[in-house]
């Protein structure tokens, strides 16, 4: 992003917050968030359904469209501008006259009783109970548009019994600029949404970055797994994070979006109805399970084989397995110990892995060589199961809820050579890349696009045959040679490094990358080493013998006012 998008985004941030904590002040962080979010995603849809109307009007209008209706078919264009595949093909959210911000906002002042009138091509009746009421219904008709979104959107407004709040926040949230130059709009609700669940996240006393992960992890694991097509699997989605980022990834390299699709499960209501939305305004074909629920005793998805799995879960959770079996099919490598549950989503995400699947898991550090209660066996019997593909150490600072160092984990159920693959088996990759990245302000580290690329593309290239190598690999059919980004893989010292079962297993089945990487080599100052020790050494003399000197004249001087023996 640069400077300019990120100015328009934090003026954005400021003048929403502030003027929101102005605005509702008899109501907590818990319940306005449920209030606004839902007033965003109304106002969003209705845009995205304004633009089109208007581009069709435009086009019905011009006799070079392929539209083009005629020259006597005003009578028709009302009709036509309400058909609902001229919008589904553009992967616009269909949203009906009543739920749309124009009709929402020019009647949230209205006496109760009115009736109003409803145009959506023809013409009916609605009867105004209250702003609450409208908006109560408005998202109840969204949801019959959209099975997907049934039981999704927060409908209570009536019974909070704010209306007297509403048409000033309706003004505030229509001020939301969903057009920008370069930024897409749906990237600004994306934004928007994740700023303001972390700012109410700080509000309810719990930690602000707990809803999502930073976009630049996202886009280095989806960058290393490319899934370009194929079933996506997150068991700790938030508000989708993996899966908008995926999407992006098919769209930059000429893939089609059909061609994923999208399960999820989230124990946190709130986030999982973000995450439907999210979904549902890109129109990703997803599957979230029928409710919030958790993925340790209500797997949503029982029977799913992912190709592509990928997790940020809590780190070091406690507490997790209340309700769950010892002898539970998901813990082929070991029962996960009740006092950290990192491997238990590990094996949970193994265990829905497809034959050729693969995966991509953030855990705390402690994960790679921690043998407290069972974790250092289960860790072994995964090694030795040659399930390992790369360990990437991450560098500190880079979530705003926790300072615990992490670490990603990229498993695999084959290494066997297939599309541009090479053979892998008995080897795995450690990268290091904790020397990485800039701090993008006094607290928080970041990664740049060259830093997420030069950690990608060492993947791509220890996973591709010699000299076959392009920037991106096999999953995203781009293997073909691309003028200036053909290159071999080479260890680097302090960076990368392949090393081989043998080779864990002389370090105890511990998986931390600078174990393997070693440290990076200095440069070359022209002095032979010989004389560069013999130099050194003498001149480590002399600070000695110098630092003796003033050790006695201290002394004495001590002793000549009465100090000291």
């Amino acid at each position: 992003m640069n400077n300019e998008e990120q100015q328009f985004l934090n003026e954005l941030d400021k003048k929403l917050w502030t003027a929101a904590n102005k605005l509702l002040p008899m109501l907590d962080a818990a319940v306005y968030k449920h209030v606004v979010l839902g007033l965003i995603f109304l106002k969003y849809v209705s845009d995205s359904f304004k633009e089109r109307r208007e581009e069709l009007q435009a086009a019905f209008a011009d006799p070079v469209n392929d539209y083009y209706l005629g020259e006597d078919s005003a009578d028709i264009v009302e009709q036509e501008l309400e058909a609902r595949d001229y919008y589904t093909e553009k992967n616009i959210f269909w949203v009906p006259a009543l739920s749309r911000w124009d009709f929402i906002k020019a009647n949230a002042k209205v006496a109760v009783g009115t009736t109003l009138e409803v145009k959506n091509g023809k013409t009916y009746e609605y009867k105004f109970n209250g702003i609450g009421r409208l908006l109560d219904d408005a998202l109840e008709a969204v949801e019959k548009e959209n099975q997907k979104l049934k039981g999704v959107l927060e409908k209570d407004y009536a019974r909070k019994q704010i209306d007297s709040a509403l048409p000033g926040l309706i003004d505030l949230i229509g001020d939301i600029p969903f057009k920008h130059v370069t930024l897409k709009a749906k990237d600004i609700l994306g934004h928007v949404y994740e700023y303001f669940l972390g700012q109410f996240a700080i509000a309810e006393g719990k930690k602000g970055g707990q809803y999502y992960t930073p976009k630049s992890i996202v886009t280095t694991i989806v960058e290393m797994l490319e899934p370009y097509q194929g079933r996506v699997y997150d068991p700790a989605c938030g508000s989708g994070g993996f899966f908008v980022q995926s999407e992006k990834f098919v769209e930059e390299h000429g893939g089609k979006l059909g061609n994923l699709s999208v399960y999820g499960q989230e124990s946190n209501p709130t986030t999982w109805r973000l995450a439907a939305m999210n979904m549902a305004i890109r129109g990703m074909d997803f599957d979230l399970g029928k409710e919030p629920a958790s993925t340790y005793t209500r797997d949503q998805h029982p029977d799913l084989r992912a190709d592509f799995i990928m997790a940020n879960p809590p780190f070091n959770m406690k507490e997790w397995n209340q309700g769950v079996k010892e002898d539970d099919p998901r813990w082929k490598y070991g029962i996960p110990p009740a006092g950290n549950a990192n491997f238990a989503w590990m094996q949970h995400m193994i265990h829905h892995l497809a034959p050729h699947g693969s995966m991509a898991l953030l855990l705390a550090n402690g994960s790679m060589s921690s043998n407290t209660n069972n974790e250092g066996e289960i860790r072994k019997a995964i090694i030795e199961a040659d399930l390992v593909e790369c360990m990437v150490a991450l560098p500190g600072q880079l979530f705003t809820n926790t300072q615990i160092p992490a670490c990603i984990w990229f498993l695999t159920r084959s290494k066997a050579a297939r599309n541009s693959w090479r053979e892998r088996r008995g080897e795995t990759l450690f990268i290091d890349a904790r020397n990485l990245g800039f701090m993008k302000d006094r607290v928080l580290r970041d990664f740049s696009n060259e830093d997420i690329r030069k950690i990608a593309d060492t993947f791509h290239a220890w996973k591709a045959p010699a000299n076959v190598t392009a920037s991106h690999g096999g999953n995203a059919g781009n293997a073909k040679a691309i003028a200036g980004q053909i290159r071999t893989y080479e260890d680097v010292a302090g960076f990368c490094k392949s090393a081989t079962l043998h080779d864990i297993r002389k370090h105890d089945y511990v998986l931390t990358p600078g174990r393997y990487v070693g440290a990076a080599e200095q440069e070359q100052d022209g002095e032979p080493f010989e004389d560069k020790m013999a130099r050194l050494t003498a001149q480590l003399g002399e600070q000695f013998a110098e630092s003796a000197r003033l050790e006695q004249a201290i002394r004495e001087n001590l002793a000549r006012l009465g100090y000291g023996g």
